[in-house]
């Protein structure tokens, strides 16, 4: 990188509330915020809003008549924007670039209009434009009033660093001067629970932590979907409201053998982690916010490219899958926010299942991955 960029704020909203305080107290409970919801008539596993969180996002919907007709994937984009500007000093109108992405975009308003047209043979009017996936971050533009560049993408679950990757090169290029990043995602609906059980990789067993994501040891997928969105100011250089800084970034991509397949030491994310590290000895990462999804290859593969990379002097490991669950798109800067939150706190989140580590009393750099379908990965340095 040719210049560190500051994060300036954080906002999400998860399984595990939407404020800072509530974030923080519940990463450092053992508790998993994976319930259990129906779908297509039948129990599954999933990690929803709680009920405070549902009603401010109906409160969005009925602030404005041109909101109620919006998917849940761009209120949750509009309400986590509104709270990272605020929080980074920015003010409406400013001109700052957006990109928020999503991996499966408006899915209520699809599954709905689809099903519609199933059975009627027409459909709304605002059917195309509403399940459109750049209409968040245009969405968002609107309710922010900004003045820069609007953009989106969908890279699976790499999206959010991906929106990172993409707002460095405009920041660093001179084309902005700020950027909001991230993603949203609403997956917890009957059609997508359907396609992540066709994969065989969603989880089936009833137990205290139905996600097992850094159980090395398991010997079945255990997968479990969560809703969530989340989004980062970012700024170049130096900066007096910075609450971390990322100071490398890495991408790469597997050679394909099927459409969802990762190499068995993930050579994706040996070339990510190596990039994002750049001059830095490797002795000098302290803690890896893995992707480990929760499936056994997925959580291997990882593993072992960490391995590859570090040998026998391993970074304290961890992942917050097994708590709120595998959130697709937003998953990265989810994974993002705990890394800051480690950094600001000098505490290291375990996973409860996994085999303790030693913890160091110095927080400083933390890699953060994430990896989509098709060994799509990106690596992200965030230093203290």
């Amino acid at each position: 990188m040719k210049q560190k960029i500051a994060i300036t704020s954080l906002a999400s909203i998860s399984s595990l509330g939407n404020t800072h305080e509530t974030i923080w107290a519940n990463y450092l409970s053992d508790k998993s915020f994976i319930t259990t919801k129906e779908f297509n008539g039948k129990t599954e596993f999933a990690a929803t809003f709680p009920a405070s969180i549902r009603s401010e996002l109906e409160a969005l919907r009925q602030s404005d008549s041109k909101y109620k007709s919006l998917d849940e994937t761009v209120l949750m984009a509009i309400a986590v924007s509104r709270t990272a500007i605020e929080k980074a000093g920015w003010k409406q109108g400013d001109d700052f670039g957006i990109n928020i992405g999503s991996s499966r975009g408006a899915t209520q308003l699809i599954e709905r209009y689809h099903k519609e047209f199933l059975e009627t043979g027409t459909t709304a009017t605002l059917t195309s434009p509403t399940t459109t996936l750049g209409n968040i971050s245009t969405w968002v533009a609107h309710d922010l009033k900004s003045t820069g560049v609007e953009i989106s993408h969908s890279i699976t679950c790499s999206t959010a660093l991906h929106a990172i990757l993409n707002a460095i090169a405009w920041i660093q290029s001179g084309m902005a001067t700020k950027f909001l990043v991230g993603g949203s995602e609403a997956p917890l609906t009957n059609f997508t629970i359907a396609q992540m059980k066709a994969l065989k990789i969603y989880a089936n067993q009833d137990q205290d932590y139905p996600c097992q994501a850094f159980n090395l040891e398991k010997t079945k997928n255990t997968m479990v979907l969560g809703e969530a969105a989340s989004v980062a100011c970012l700024e170049l250089g130096e900066n007096k409201r910075a609450i971390a800084y990322i100071t490398g970034i890495g991408y790469a991509t597997d050679t394909l053998e099927h459409s969802i397949s990762i190499s068995e030491e993930a050579i994706c994310f040996q070339k990510s982690m190596k990039m994002a590290m750049g001059d830095l000895d490797s002795s000098e990462i302290d803690a890896i916010v893995m992707h480990a999804p929760g499936t056994i290859k997925g959580d291997l593969s990882e593993y072992k490219a960490i391995q590859k990379v570090f040998g026998k002097n391993l970074p304290l490991l961890t992942t917050n899958k097994w708590k709120i669950g595998h959130t697709f798109g937003a998953s990265g800067m989810l994974s993002i926010e705990l890394a800051v939150m480690m950094l600001q706190h000098q505490e290291f989140i375990e996973v409860p299942f996994a085999t303790p580590q030693e913890t160091r009393k110095n927080l400083k750099n933390i890699l953060i991955n994430a990896v989509g379908f098709g060994g799509n990965a990106v690596s992200i340095l965030l230093t203290r």
